[in-house]
């Protein structure tokens, strides 16, 4: 304790270890609704948000961002990427004391779309988690499970998430820490560095060309979306976009006494003397080293909203992403490039009596790893039913 009275805080993030008391009192917290007040970071869809949000995810596609182009389209207004989800709120999470956690797993249900001035509230249910388990990466872990629901001012259901975070030991993970140990910032040449931007300038959006159920065959390859090298500003923006962190990044007086409250919500960092929050582990070097990566990376759902962006790219204006699943593997640290690609595996009618197809996608860095292995449902139009109008 300080001479307050108050716990100091560290240089270093907290370290503790899995206990049966630990598990007794995570258990005891099962089903409890969870406070969000701190980590809500847009009740509406503004104009604004929503171009924000976009902008910081790198989506220009303008029935998200262009008044005029989006009047003419299937939803008459601007409508939110179905990831803006995350810049009403995030995630919220539950307090396993001292232990490192890293978003594992993202399953998100769409019911309906986020149009301009929408007013979108989330709750939070803790479901409980599986483990501990042993394993590879980090030592022993736990898989935590949080259950988000997002609804308009009409108390309609949006959107469902759940989220599944890794819980782990930091010194066991640090001390693993060698073995995952690779070269960066990544050494692009001049001409890598060409090709790439020339990729990412020959994406664009389908957006008015419809693409029709009937038209869709299965083995059908989606088009690659490409994003990097990441670079501090896309980190930056994320935040600014209002898509994290849990909870809300402060400054000067008002971080103080939030750490002061919580010191095991922020460090010291040693170079600059100033407190860090946890989150920063996502642009702060030193921070992603007391987690046990190389580097700071990026964040679990930064990665979902590049996968939606490329699906929503794919599907077309009239298209309608009902379902969403990724799995985060191996970080993606700054300076790395990740492209993302899908191919359907299968179409169908589904139980709601929607025309679907079944996406599988991934997304892979330049070291051949597969980031984000996961799978897509998008609802279609059909051609026969327009031609019958």
């Amino acid at each position: 304790m300080s001479q307050t009275g108050q716990e100091s805080i560290g240089r270093e993030l907290a370290k503790a270890t899995f206990t049966d008391e630990m598990l007794e009192e995570m258990r005891a917290l099962i089903g409890t609704e969870l406070r969000t007040a701190s980590s809500v970071n847009n009740e509406y869809a503004t104009r604004l948000a929503i171009l924000r949000f976009a902008e910081g995810i790198g989506d220009d596609n303008p029935l998200w961002t262009d008044e005029e182009y989006a009047a003419s389209g299937p939803h008459g207004r601007i409508v939110a990427p179905p990831s803006f989800i995350f810049a009403c709120l995030g995630s919220v999470q539950v307090g396993w004391r001292g232990l490192g956690g890293f978003h594992a797993e993202t399953n998100i249900t769409f019911h309906k779309p986020i149009g301009v001035d929408d007013r979108i509230t989330a709750s939070v249910v803790f479901d409980g988690f599986d483990g501990p388990t042993e394993s590879n990466f980090g030592g022993r872990r736990i898989k935590d499970y949080l259950r988000q629901e997002y609804r308009n001012q009409d108390g309609e259901l949006v959107a469902t998430f759940i989220c599944s975070r890794m819980r782990f030991e930091r010194g066991e993970m640090q001390a693993r820490r060698s073995s995952r140990k690779i070269e960066l910032p990544h050494p692009w040449t001049e001409e890598e560095l060409e090709r790439i931007e020339a990729d990412i300038l020959a994406e664009a959006p389908r957006g008015a060309v419809t693409r029709y159920w009937e038209d869709v065959e299965v083995g059908d390859e989606l088009d690659v979306i490409t994003k990097g090298p990441i670079g501090l500003t896309d980190e930056i923006a994320f935040i600014a976009a209002g898509a994290a962190p849990i909870p809300r990044i402060s400054a000067h007086g008002v971080a103080l006494r939030r750490y002061r409250k919580h010191p095991k919500w922020a460090f010291r960092d040693p170079s600059t003397q100033a407190l860090e929050p946890v989150y920063s582990v996502h642009y702060n070097d030193y921070a992603a080293s007391l987690q046990g990566a190389q580097a700071a990376y990026d964040v679990g759902i930064q990665r979902t909203c590049w996968q939606i962006h490329h699906l929503t790219n794919w599907m077309g204006d009239a298209g309608f992403l009902k379902a969403v699943h990724g799995q985060y593997r191996s970080h993606v640290y700054l300076s790395d490039v990740v492209r993302l690609g899908g191919r359907v595996t299968d179409k169908k009618v589904d139980a709601d009596g929607d025309h679907v197809v079944h996406v599988e996608t991934w997304a892979v860095n330049q070291r051949d790893q597969k980031v984000m292995p996961g799978s897509a449902v998008i609802r279609l139009p059909l051609r026969e039913k327009e031609a019958n109008r």
